[in-house]
């Protein structure tokens, strides 16, 4: 995670989450700005991997009592697991789940339930919901066609 996610979540000062940083992986952290725009949740493989993680966290509200960045945290995990399962390539990185949770939190994205499968689904506030299609039952025309390793492929 980077710093400020750290900073954020902690009573730790930046000071000393530097130094523990350094301490522990050997090497300074990231420098710059954290992810801030919303557009990236709305491309095709980042919507479904965005989707997956935060019905996850969703769920994790529920039916547990954590404290929210355990959620975050427990949230990835399942996600990581899911990823590793389908020999898929993890798009989120913790930071980016955890910017998520926040664009949520804040209004900016929420969840739109597909008109198609039912599944809920990574989207703008104001995306007119009756007729929402998921990127999974309406792939864009080239989705799973390459050969990336690891990318979602559509047969």
């Amino acid at each position: 995670a980077r710093l400020q996610v750290l900073e954020s979540e902690t009573d730790l000062s930046y000071e000393r989450l530097l130094r523990l940083y350094k301490e522990v992986s050997g090497k300074s952290p990231s420098k710059g700005q954290l992810p801030f725009s919303t557009d990236w949740f709305m491309t095709w493989q980042p919507n479904i991997h965005a989707s997956l993680f935060l019905n996850v966290h969703e769920y994790l509200n529920k039916v547990a009592e954590m404290d929210e960045i355990d959620t975050v945290i427990k949230a990835y995990q399942l996600y990581l697991e899911q990823t590793q399962a389908q020999n898929l390539e993890a798009l989120l990185s913790v930071t980016r789940a955890w910017r998520l949770v926040k664009f949520v939190d804040n209004g900016m994205l929420t969840m739109t339930k597909c008109s198609k499968c039912g599944g809920h689904f990574v989207s703008h506030p104001h995306e007119i919901s009756k007729h929402y299609v998921c990127g999974l039952c309406n792939p864009p025309a080239r989705a799973g066609k390459g050969k990336a390793s690891g990318g979602i492929q559509m047969h």
